[in-house]
């Protein structure tokens, strides 16, 4: 297709031999703010209703951090590709730490929502900088591994988040959740500041001085934007869908909170399996490989769901949701780096994600949407479409992989 750009490896040192010299830096830092989210993402609702907020105005501002995920896309990329990627995301911490205070202070349902969007929008440039930082520093033989690593770690967090934040809750009521991702972010905010960055010595900013404008870059990238990004917003609104489909089906079939909880757990667990076995097919035998099949079976999950009537049937269904949903880790944050060009890479990796959320933000409004005027097994099959029309798109989309190159044991 040659949008493609694989071109950091050749023009570049490759300084990292292995995976593990990116835990303390990268991946710690990544848990931890994982884990505070997965901490503070099952209160937000429960906070505006603390506040006189109705169920769905509380909902609404639940969805603020999405939306502030959304708006902060563009401005992250800006900020990353003039301050370099570290700087970005202590930043992006300290950024989050401040709105976690407002979500604990805040005497209104107004300002928690104001609260809700700053750190979605702390979120974004956390994201987009960690995900510019790997891009960088990994060798391309290693990027897929590099970003589903990433991937499986934020995934790991966030599970783990939540019964964390339960505890907390125990003791200190809803504000104890937004106090254990306070101090997951000023925990990760150390680990940036005070541990060796393994990429310091790669040609990490791009040559020729400062790159193209946020209007130029959208100029020269037009295509893969509209080719390979559209297929990037396929598969994130399937994905995102998927956390609303479920759910709603194990209440409409009777089971209560715990039950649907555990058989979301369930999900989450198989889906945390797949994380480095997908980054390494992908590194093989190329993204497609992935990409495709994932889409696909998640498909079929969505399709299957309506037909699942008992706990054990659900089940089953959730396991196969979390297979498909685990083969794809990474792959979206893959796709963006492989076409990401070696000037004003920060600035793409910026419109990139803008595409790829606003997928993310639209696929729970499809399921609200069709589950308003028809029955939820209506939006599941919609789901389904979506996910099948990812895996076309992928399929027609990814350009195929350069010739295979040995990769040496070093590389785990």
């Amino acid at each position: 297709m040659g949008q493609v750009s694989e071109e950091s490896s050749s023009a570049h040192p490759e300084p990292v031999a292995s995976l593990r010299s990116f835990v303390p830096s990268v991946y710690g830092p990544t848990a931890l703010f994982g884990l505070g989210q997965g901490a503070v993402l099952p209160v937000l609702a429960l906070s505006a209703r603390e506040l006189g907020a109705s169920v769905g105005t509380a909902a609404f501002v639940a969805a603020m951090a999405g939306l502030g995920q959304l708006l902060g896309d563009l401005p992250a990329g800006a900020m990353t590709a003039r301050i370099g990627e570290r700087r970005a995301m202590i930043g992006a911490s300290a950024m989050t730490a401040v709105a976690l205070l407002g979500c604990v202070l805040a005497p209104n349902v107004p300002l928690l929502g104001l609260a809700v969007l700053a750190t979605g929008a702390g979120t974004s440039v956390w994201g987009l900088a960690r995900q510019s930082f790997l891009t960088e520093a990994a060798p391309v033989h290693m990027r897929a591994r590099a970003l589903s690593s990433l991937g499986g770690v934020q995934r790991i967090g966030t599970f783990g988040g939540p019964f964390i934040g339960a505890l907390a809750i125990s003791r200190w009521g809803i504000d104890g959740a937004y106090w254990v991702h306070l101090v997951a972010a000023a925990a990760s905010v150390v680990l940036l500041m005070l541990l060796p960055d393994p990429g310091r010595h790669a040609a990490a900013r791009s040559p020729g001085g400062p790159g193209p404008s946020l209007v130029a870059m959208l100029r020269s990238q037009t295509r893969v934007l509209r080719t390979l990004g559209v297929a990037a917003l396929l598969v994130q609104a399937a994905r995102q869908a998927r956390l609303s489909v479920l759910p709603l089906w194990c209440e409409q079939i009777g089971l209560d909170a715990a039950a649907t909880s555990l058989v979301v757990g369930i999900s989450g667990a198989v889906d945390m399996l797949f994380f480095y076995p997908a980054g390494s097919v992908m590194d093989r035998f190329g993204r497609a490989w992935v990409g495709v099949p994932s889409m696909v079976v998640l498909g079929l999950a969505h399709l299957a769901l309506p037909a699942a009537r008992t706990p054990a049937t659900v089940v089953v269904v959730a396991i196969v949701m979390g297979i498909g949903n685990g083969m794809g880790a990474g792959l979206v944050m893959t796709l963006g780096a492989d076409a990401s060009p070696p000037l004003g890479r920060a600035t793409f990796l910026g419109a990139w994600r803008l595409v790829s959320d606003t997928g993310g933000f639209a696929g729970p409004l499809l399921v609200a949407g069709i589950a308003a005027i028809a029955p939820l097994a209506a939006a599941s099959v919609a789901v389904a479409v979506v996910a099948i029309g990812g895996a076309s798109a992928l399929r027609a989309w990814i350009p195929p992989p350069p010739a295979r190159q040995p990769v040496g044991r070093s590389s785990v």
